[in-house]
């Protein structure tokens, strides 16, 4: 069984939760658990930003004006960040770092059994109840051990 989950919204404990009582119910069944990647670029734009937030406090720390490169005046706001760096560093950090974990959130709780879903938060908007996840577990084993007639159609 294989769970997915959104890392940053705290799903971690919430997955071992439910480990547990899936092995403690189901011993033959092993859960596997990883982090859901969010949907499309947002990964690739969290780290992009996470890449510019160290950029940005490495030129405040060594007071480096990268506008003299870019040949544009220094605005004020960056003189500002060059007098306050201890402040403008942390502020540059907690403002990137809110963005990037907005980025990644999915919100994701994804349960599947043998490559079959069974649950998706992202789909029902909600986390099953432990019965609500036994009973559909106990559907999808008594379902993939019925044999199926053969009646000789080419398939």
């Amino acid at each position: 069984m294989n769970i997915y989950y959104c890392y940053s919204c705290g799903y971690r404990k919430v997955f071992e939760d439910y480990a547990g009582i899936i092995q403690q119910k189901y011993p033959d069944i092993s859960v596997i658990g990883a982090n859901y990647d969010p949907p499309g670029l947002n990964m690739y734009l969290s780290r992009l930003i996470g890449f510019g937030k160290m950029i940005l406090i490495m030129c405040i720390l060594s007071g480096v004006n990268i506008f003299a490169w870019l040949n544009k005046p220094q605005p004020a706001w960056w003189s500002w960040c060059l007098e306050n760096k201890l402040y403008a560093c942390m502020m540059m950090f907690f403002l990137a770092q809110m963005i990037e974990s907005q980025l990644v959130s999915s919100g994701a709780f994804e349960i599947s059994l043998n490559n079959i879903p069974l649950w998706s938060k992202l789909d029902t908007g909600r986390i099953p109840q432990p019965p609500e996840l036994f009973q559909i577990i106990d559907n999808t084993l008594q379902f993939s051990k019925m044999d199926l007639p053969n009646n000789n159609f080419v398939q």
